[in-house]
C-alpha cells in the first residue's frame, strides 16, 4: 500500500529503529514509547487490523506472535513479564491501519495499577 507508514518502514524507505528484520516480519521500537521497553511487529505485507490478517493468512499472525515473543527475550524482559497488544479499528485506539503487535515492558504493567 503505497501511503501507508509501516508499509514504508518495512520496505526501509522509512527508518526506524530496527530491532528484528525477517522475510515477513520486522520489529522496531516505538517513537513514542508508553514503556521503557517498546517495540512494533508489523508484517512486510499490508494487512489492515489483526482480524483481516487472522482471515487471510493465520500462520503469519502467529509469526507475527513468535517475533513479540523473540523481542520480548531479546529486549530481556520475557521472564519479568511483558504484554502484547494488538489494537483494532480507530475506537480501539489503532493509529496507523497496518496490523501491530506493541510489545511493552521494562516496569509494572499490571492493572489496575498500583
Amino acid at each position: 500500500m503505497s501511503d501507508c507508514l509501516f508499509c514504508a518502514i518495512a520496505s526501509g524507505d522509512i527508518p526506524a529503529a530496527v530491532v528484528h528484520r525477517d522475510e515477513r516480519a520486522v520489529a522496531f521500537r516505538d517513537i513514542d514509547p508508553k514503556a521503557p521497553v517498546h517495540v512494533l511487529v508489523i508484517p512486510v505485507e499490508h494487512h489492515a487490523n489483526a482480524a483481516d490478517l487472522a482471515a487471510a493468512d493465520p500462520a503469519l499472525a502467529g509469526h507475527l506472535l513468535a517475533v513479540a515473543g523473540a523481542v520480548a527475550a531479546a529486549e530481556g524482559v520475557s521472564e519479568s513479564g511483558y504484554r502484547m497488544v494488538s489494537n483494532t479499528g480507530p475506537q480501539a485506539g489503532q493509529s496507523v491501519p497496518h496490523v501491530h503487535v506493541h510489545v511493552l515492558g521494562g516496569r509494572d504493567l499490571s492493572w489496575p495499577p498500583g
